[in-house]
């Protein structure tokens, strides 16, 4: 009995052994994630963390139950969805977006960013997917009729957004006059609390701003001198595998008009 005892024992020890080793390593490789941003999600697709300033209504804001949505939003989950991968969005700000890109916190970013020359010297831009223009905002009253009767006027706008690079090129790199502000909802709120004679944004943003507080006694001024802008999603330099994934997506949806159903006008 104790020789069978003893074999039972062994017998037993190794059992043991065998579960722990495979409890142990089993299976881990799979649940790995790539370097990166990049993981996979249960459905088997590939997932891209995406960087955004979740301060731009329309194109990208908080809802009420604190998700982040908007036209951006919109646009890169039908790009996610034709080109075959799954997305995370990051609420990360205007100022860290960049970096984030850089450093490959974020595999993308999608903030309304405008494709600039300046940009593309640092980063990879996607095709083209939507096209915005810089307009001012002032109280009703104003005297201010163009960008060039800004010069000698207090403004405020977002910080290193393109409405930032215009006034600087208006009213001189150095100007104390410009009041640069981590968000557009702020460089508004100086316009409205008299703080500057007015501010400067994107026509999205803008006009989202006219519609949700139209008794605010203030109206927008377009002016042709304003180029007009085109946004990209911005890509790490050299980040090729990411950016053709985006480049394919953002061409199916302008092929099957959901591009043109998100925005409502055509981007070629």
């Amino acid at each position: 009995m104790k020789k069978v005892s003893r074999l039972w024992s062994l017998s037993f020890l190794l059992l043991s052994l065998t579960v722990l080793l495979f409890g142990c390593g089993g299976g881990s490789k799979g649940s790995e994630s790539p370097a990166g941003g990049e993981s996979s999600d249960g459905d088997g697709k590939k997932k891209l963390i995406v960087g955004t300033d979740a301060t731009w209504a329309p194109m990208e804001y908080m809802d009420s139950n604190g998700n982040i949505v908007g036209i951006d939003i919109d646009i890169v989950e039908a790009i996610a969805d034709e080109a075959g991968f799954d997305v995370e969005f990051k609420n990360i700000g205007w100022e860290p977006l960049f970096p984030a890109v850089e450093n490959g916190e974020v595999d993308f970013a999608v903030s309304s960013i405008t494709i600039t020359e300046e940009r593309k010297k640092s980063f990879d831009f996607s095709d083209p997917y939507y096209i915005a223009q810089q307009v001012i905002l002032v109280k009703e009253g104003s005297d201010i009729k163009s960008f060039q009767d800004l010069k000698d006027k207090k403004v405020s706008v977002q910080i290193n957004s393109t409405g930032h690079i215009m006034l600087k090129e208006v009213m001189g790199k150095t100007s104390t006059k410009i009041t640069a502000i981590d968000t557009l909802p702020f460089a508004i709120g100086e316009l409205m609390n008299g703080n500057v004679d007015a501010a400067v944004g994107d026509n999205s943003a803008v006009d989202e701003y006219l519609k949700n507080n139209p008794n605010a006694g203030v109206k927008i001024i377009e002016d042709d001198s304003a180029e007009i802008e085109y946004y990209g999603l911005l890509v790490k330099k050299g980040n090729s595998e990411v950016l053709n994934l985006l480049n394919e997506g953002i061409q199916k949806i302008k092929e099957s008009g959901k591009l043109k159903e998100i925005t409502g006008f055509d981007v070629e």
